[in-house]
């Protein structure tokens, strides 16, 4: 198991540092493809969704039948949300 402290290493600033500077979706887009599998930006891109639902007080069920995730899936962006580091809720500014 990684420990969050353990997963924070040079290599993983320098690749904050790219997100940071980048600001053209097109090249943030062809990064992604880069760095990820299709599956990997799905899921992610889906648990974004989950937050974002989660946050206007959807129901599981609700949030279930709209994106598809699981019912695992929905409660670790539910626990992210309530206790984790911020990044959900930096997203979800973002995105309103």
């Amino acid at each position: 198991m990684i420990y969050v402290e353990e997963l924070r290493t040079p290599e993983v600033d320098e690749l904050l540092s790219v997100l940071a500077k980048l600001d053209d979706p097109e090249t943030i887009y062809a990064l992604l493809q880069d760095l990820f599998t299709v599956r990997e930006i799905r899921d992610t891109s889906q648990r974004l969704q989950v937050a974002r639902m989660l946050s206007e007080k959807k129901p599981y069920t609700a949030i279930e039948a709209a994106t598809g995730a699981s019912a695992t899936t929905i409660a670790r962006v539910s626990k992210c949300l309530s206790y984790g580091a911020g990044g959900y809720a930096a997203a979800l500014e973002v995105l309103e």
